[in-house]
């Protein structure tokens, strides 16, 4: 089987409606704004130019998560395929930020910690989980459930959020725990990746245009 037959798409909902108004999201499940919606329809129509069919998708809990993935299919002409939904592909809980203005956190805790909490490794927020928290739900998942599809040659779309992605791009671009902070996942940019038969990674390419 060629390598570029194993493929697996991760892409970041639209912008939600917190998204916009600069709150902590977490688990809450706030819907896409306008934004947001274009921004799935886009990704639909870039991953469409480029040729890409897909056979099977997971996707969060979450309903931002859900209508990204809705739109970006529909966009695609790919309605009705399998798709599987589970908590395990959930944004980062935020624990007490959630809910909370980003810059009032900053006022109320100060910038340095509130930055501590929104991009190391392993402290959590008050009540919250760290990305060490998240990793820890979602690569057993992704082992699980997802790279089995995609070393059978399935074609995997997955729709999840910045920090469930961000646990699967630490494993599959081979970042530490030093390394992913500073990664950022854009909202509704398809990235592609292309795994070997051992599931490490041939290529990856993200969808700007």
């Amino acid at each position: 089987m060629p390598d570029t037959e194993r493929m697996l798409v991760l892409l970041r909902h639209g912008e939600s409606e917190w998204n916009l108004k600069n709150l902590f999201t977490g688990w809450t499940d706030v819907d896409l704004s306008p934004r947001g919606v274009e921004e799935a329809k886009e990704a639909g129509r870039r991953l469409k130019a480029h040729g890409i069919v897909f056979d099977v998708t997971f996707t969060s809990a979450l309903k931002r998560a859900q209508n990204t993935l809705a739109l970006t299919l529909a966009e695609m002409g790919q309605t009705g395929l399998p798709e599987s939904r589970d908590k395990a592909l959930n944004e980062r809980h935020y624990g007490d930020l959630c809910g909370l203005n980003k810059d009032d956190a900053r006022k109320k805790w100060g910038a340095e910690q509130v930055h501590l909490w929104r991009r190391s490794y392993d402290v959590q927020p008050p009540g919250g989980e760290s990305l060490k928290d998240t990793v820890a739900r979602a690569l057993p998942y992704y082992c699980q459930e997802i790279l089995p599809e995609v070393l059978r040659g399935k074609r995997v779309l997955v729709s999840a959020h910045g920090n469930s992605l961000r646990a699967l791009v630490m494993v599959l671009d081979r970042l530490t725990s030093e390394t992913i902070p500073a990664v950022e996942i854009a909202t509704g940019v398809p990235l592609v990746y292309r795994l070997k038969a051992d599931s490490t990674v041939a290529s990856k390419d993200i969808m700007t245009s």
